[in-house]
């Protein structure tokens, strides 16, 4: 027996995903631990640790979008599954194509709209309201992982192009990471 995959499974993503899945986690486990820090100060001080609210911020638009990476790697966003599971094959891989495609430059725009607002926050010195630090500190992960979005994007199109991917498939039998 040989221990290659499947003739039919697709071939998996050369970026693994488990990257993003990684950065979401871990970005998870610090909300966790700032809250939880939160809580024990304020039950034991009555006051607040509120400079961690930008931090927390922070974390949950990064999670949000690594969460997202993945889920564009292994082409599972939102769709309206009625019109993508009654049609055919044909039709299955018209509409991927598509969300694919609008998914790619819809991060692509938001990548430039939010590098634009990391570079006016540099150039003006912006500062946050508790900690005092750079705001862009804060936002330069966006636009860079936007783009990563539209990339894992654009690999799905080319790989449902290239009929490697079968549009609805489940990407877990075919070795996705």
């Amino acid at each position: 027996m040989s221990s290659s995959p499947e003739p039919d499974a697709p071939p998996a993503p050369r970026a693994p995903v488990m990257i993003e899945e990684i950065i979401a986690v871990a970005c998870m486990v610090v909300l966790v631990l700032l809250t939880l820090i939160n809580v024990v100060i304020r039950y034991f001080t009555d006051e607040s640790f509120a400079a961690t609210e930008e931090v927390s911020i922070s974390l949950m638009v990064v999670m949000t979008v690594a969460g997202a990476c993945a889920a564009a790697a292994r082409d599972r966003h939102i769709r309206i599954e009625y019109f993508y599971e009654t049609g055919s094959a044909a039709r299955r891989k018209r509409l991927a194509l598509l969300s694919a495609a609008v998914t790619c430059v819809f991060f692509v725009v938001l990548s430039a709209l939010s590098a634009r607002v990391v570079w006016d926050e540099y150039r003006y010195e912006e500062t946050t309201m508790a900690l005092g630090l750079p705001r862009w500190w804060f936002t330069v992960w966006v636009p860079a992982m936007c783009l990563v979005l539209a990339l894992r994007a654009a690999a799905v199109a080319r790989r449902v192009r290239r009929g490697l991917m079968l549009p609805g498939a489940d990407p877990e039998a075919g070795g996705d990471r």
